[in-house]
């Protein structure tokens, strides 16, 4: 299984920096949380950048931080995973269109391709090696990371940098609001849970891992496996997709030392965390992450993110807990975040002896 050496993070906290873990909270009260983002002109030439959208700048930025934690000039292998793509860029195209389709800009048509952020990687790092892109909404960067595994269970690969990346815009946020999956009113995002309302706090990130096969001095952890599931309430229960999992990976529920929770502050689907943990994992330190990121498609990459830094730090931020417990050992993390309850997707990650 791979090891995380390098982590490159670009999030609505400060998590830019790789030497620094959660030191400093940034509170909002807002629609939508929005990234803090880094001087661009430190990873992309500026006359370059010009060109380029923001979630292409935030994609290579993420990118090349990652390879550079690593110590990692070229990887074996580009995965990015994105539910939206450049939807600002989609929507610059067709305003456009609606408008004028006599003298239409071509920049932003290029960058509105889904699989434009991977090749502008590529391009900066002068990569021709495997590159592809995944866009199956929550699945997405899910779908990067297994992708990686089986590369590197085939010996294709030796060092693969994988990321998952979304952004928000005010359309995309008004339009999916009608559907009831954004909280209607702007909230506080630390106190989300509080607000006992009907849908999530939107967020976006960018959050890139070089994954290798062999560790280094620096590595974070070891990423176990991946599992997603599609509308499984009418065949088994998660309870047991999780039981499951863990004897695939000769682990057991008493082995499982922090959860590490999808909770967003959606009244309607929160329960399915509380009851799955309370039953399954009575006794078990539980942890949430996106009153820190918000909710979109790839945010399980800051929960990977966050798992990572505790395995490899043996430090459990405080404003990530969910219940009072604390972990007696750093060994085993198990990530499981759900969308609507239809989507499921599991990871599981263990420190590095």
């Amino acid at each position: 299984m791979p090891y995380i050496n390098g982590i490159g993070l670009i999030s609505p906290q400060k998590t830019v920096d790789t030497h620094e873990f959660l030191t400093e909270i940034m509170e909002y009260q807002a629609d939508f949380l929005k990234c803090i983002e880094p001087v661009y002109k430190k990873y992309i030439d500026p006359i370059q950048s010009r060109r380029m959208s923001r979630l292409i700048k935030m994609g290579i930025a993420s990118a090349k931080i990652s390879l550079m934690d690593a110590g990692c000039d070229m990887p074996d292998a580009i995965i990015t995973g994105t539910g939206l793509g450049s939807v600002e860029e989609t929507e610059k195209i067709l305003g456009e269109i609606s408008k004028d389709e006599k003298f239409l800009n071509p920049t932003p048509f290029i960058q509105s391709t889904y699989n434009t952020i991977s090749s502008q990687i590529a391009i900066q790092l002068k990569c021709h090696n495997y590159n592809s892109t995944y866009v199956h909404r929550n699945f997405s960067f899910e779908n990067g990371l297994l992708d990686a595994l089986m590369l590197m269970e085939e010996e294709m690969a030796q060092n693969i940098l994988v990321g998952g990346i979304d952004e928000m815009t005010f359309n995309h946020l008004q339009i999916i609001r009608r559907v009831g999956q954004w909280k209607k009113e702007p909230v506080n995002n630390l106190k989300v849970r509080e607000y006992q309302t009907p849908g999530a706090l939107a967020g976006e990130g960018a959050a890139f891992f070089t994954l290798g096969k062999e560790k280094t001095a620096e590595s974070y952890a070891e990423l176990l496996d991946v599992l997603t599931l599609f509308d499984i309430e009418q065949t088994t229960s998660i309870p047991d997709v999780i039981e499951r999992f863990l004897e695939k990976n000769n682990l057991s529920r008493p082995n499982i030392d922090l959860l590490i929770l999808g909770v967003n502050g959606d009244i309607q689907y929160d329960p399915v965390y509380y009851q799955m943990s309370n039953d399954f994992f009575p006794g078990v330190p539980q942890a949430w992450f996106k009153h820190l990121c918000g909710e979109y498609y790839t945010a399980t990459g800051f929960a990977l993110y966050a798992a990572a830094n505790i395995l490899k730090r043996r430090e459990y931020p405080p404003i990530m807990q969910l219940n009072d417990l604390q972990p007696s050992s750093w060994k085993n993390i198990l990530i499981y975040n759900q969308l609507r309850n239809i989507n499921h997707a599991l990871m599981l990650v263990r420190a590095i002896s």
